[in-house]
């Protein structure tokens, strides 16, 4: 098992017979019927859902599965591959032109980027969550627990999530391990499953998590009875007889001439300047506000405070009613962001669908990222009632079955689409680039069941010469044949993520084609390409004067004359990861970082 239960004493709780009586049924595998005094102490049972990793689908190097169970590495510090580590970190990706421009309205208050869930054995009254953190600890900005039982045979029924605490990124002085163990709200039904949401951009360098505790109690305790206040975003309703003219009455009395209307001349103002004003609401006071008059009705329901409408912060609240109070505003929609929303059966086919074809026409950006609740005929439904859609985001939509993605091809104006760990296969993704010529950016990061891809890049390097960028992190069938083709007919690009590729061969000459034929470079991955030489750095350099970022980590053939060299013909260099490069040492990387203070020099360790 993946826990453990620790009994503690607790003054004027319990017997000594009744704590010994507990500890020798945990010692014999039995479950104890636990006194109203004991805490349980638990690891993580199971990994059971999450946004992102740095390791592969096939292995447990660097994956959100470490997390499940004791800690592997704990108390040390360092890089380790048993532990848990996000995908990105910082800023740099952000900075990509890969990456969408964000959504208006965003609460300031919701910073999250990444999220894992966890179930554990016994659901509990929480007291307390430890995470231990092993490397650039900081990242934890919110944790979560669920009422639903993970574990339960019975289909999910009012779902309810509740912070237990929430924070904004810090960056931590040290990069060494500690137990974080923050002061956590009291709930009022027991979970045992629980949500942490991170946020990486203030750190150095990829945080790493080892291990998370739970502890709790069985029996309510007194404070947990107090009901906490929620939010709901659901009640969007407007009624009319609600809805006064004016925001106040008239005053009774004296000479009417005098008489202000309620709304103090707010309805004087130019229609434009109140929509202004009302555009840096968020979504819920923009619902709020739409009640409490028919002016403000009137401006709050206008479809154009609707162009954008970023529903991921709302994730936890989100349900087919809320999507239907929505629909009547969203007739304009161009860019929606329903990532992380929908999830146990909190959005279905009917009420996605019901808002796709209200709203889809005019639709030109869709975020879908982690929605498990989509399915083939989710996907049908948007390549039906999204003709001008240009980016599709379903990263990590791992459920969705793999003929589902066929329905892509028939949105033609694609620009970006992602696809980051997906069942996506190679008749599908063909498929698409058949048909949608007009991509831009592609991310086939961790797509395991695509079998060749050269024919993949074959397929681009024919169909799609306007790539600007390509993720193909982990893709562990490419071969120089394939990247020559590709990097020969998709000469536009200015993004390639070849890290984990390990059929590629330095030795080829296929990495010094690369930065001869991709003068617009301005990031190349060939992360974990022990193959990497003083050469092909040499050719970047001569080559790739735009280069802004670049990761070599783990090659042993790269000197520091060859970096020097870089440095000096790459003045637009920000990220540069030499990471496990054998080559190069820390006194190395001191003196580049003294010559080159610009440039984020990266260098992990192992205690």
């Amino acid at each position: 098992m993946f826990y453990y239960i620790c009994l503690r004493r607790r003054a004027r709780s319990g017997t000594r017979g009744e704590a010994l009586t507990s500890r020798r049924a945990v010692e014999s595998g039995q479950r104890a019927v636990l006194p109203v005094s004991v805490e349980v102490e638990q690891y993580a049972k199971e990994v059971l859902d999450f946004s992102s990793h740095y390791g592969s689908e096939n292995s447990m190097s660097y994956t959100m599965w470490n997390l499940a169970g004791v800690p592997n590495v704990y108390p040390s510090s360092g890089d380790f591959t048993q532990t848990a580590v996000f995908r990105a970190y910082g800023t740099w990706w952000e900075q990509c032109a890969s990456a969408p421009p964000p959504f208006r309205r965003t609460p300031k208050g919701f910073c999250s980027q990444d999220y894992i869930e966890l179930g554990f054995e016994e659901p509990v009254y929480p007291t307390a969550v430890e995470v231990l953190e092993t490397y650039y600890p900081g990242a934890i900005v919110k944790i979560l627990a669920c009422s639903h039982n993970p574990f339960s045979q019975n289909p999910p029924t009012d779902v309810r999530w509740e912070v237990l605490w929430s924070g904004g990124p810090t960056k931590v002085l040290t990069s060494q391990a500690r137990q974080f163990s923050p002061k956590i709200q009291h709930i009022n039904f027991p979970t045992n499953l629980l949500r942490l949401e991170v946020n990486s951009s203030l750190l150095d360098y990829y945080t790493e998590l080892d291990a998370v505790i739970l502890r709790g109690v069985k029996e309510r305790p007194m404070l947990a009875l107090y009901k906490m206040p929620m939010i709901d975003i659901n009640d969007l309703s407007d009624s009319e007889e609600e809805l006064s003219d004016t925001g106040v009455p008239f005053r009774q009395g004296g000479d009417i001439k005098h008489q202000r209307t309620g709304n103090g001349y707010f309805d004087k103002l130019p229609y434009e300047l109140i929509q202004l004003i009302l555009s840096h609401l968020t979504l819920p006071d923009l619902c709020r506000l739409a009640q409490s008059c028919k002016l403000l009705h009137q401006h709050c329901c206008d479809p154009l405070q609707y162009t954008q409408l970023s529903l991921q912060p709302y994730w936890a609240r989100l349900s087919d009613a809320s999507l239907g109070h929505l629909q009547s505003r969203c007739t304009l929609l161009q860019r929606l962001n329903l990532s992380w929303t929908g999830n146990r059966t909190a959005l279905t086919l009917t009420g996605f669908s019901s808002f796709m074809k209200a709203c889809g026409v005019s639709l030109v950006c869709l975020e879908l990222s982690c929605c498990h609740f989509l399915n083939e005929a989710c996907l049908e439904v948007i390549s039906q009632t999204c003709p001008e859609l240009q980016g599709l985001n379903l990263s990590s939509c791992d459920r969705l079955h793999s003929q589902a993605f066929t329905h892509i091809s028939k949105l033609t104006r694609l620009r970006r689409l992602v696809l980051y760990r997906t069942k996506i296969e190679q008749t599908s993704i063909l498929s698409i680039l058949t048909f949608c010529i007009e991509l831009r950016h592609l991310n086939l990061g961790s797509c395991v069941r695509i079998e060749d891809c050269d024919v993949v890049t074959s397929m681009l390097a024919a169909r799609c010469r306007s790539l600007c960028s390509l993720d193909l992190w982990r893709c562990r069938n490419l071969t120089d044949r394939g990247l020559a083709e590709l990097v020969s007919g998709c000469r536009m690009l200015e993004e390639l993520d070849l890290g984990w590729c390990p059929t590629l061969q330095s030795s080829t000459g296929c990495f010094q084609h690369l930065a001869r034929s991709l003068p617009r470079l301005r990031k190349l991955f060939l992360t974990a390409n022990r193959t990497v030489c003083d050469s092909d750095i040499e050719e970047l350099a001569a080559s790739c004067p735009s280069l802004q970022h670049l990761d070599i980590l783990g090659t042993r053939l790269v000197s520091a004359a060859s970096l020097k060299k870089l440095l000096q013909a790459c003045p637009r260099l920000l990220l540069l990861d030499v990471s496990f490069c054998s080559q190069i040492d820390m006194r190395v990387v001191q003196e580049l970082c003294g010559l080159f203070p610009n440039v984020a020099i990266k260098k992990s360790f192992t205690q």
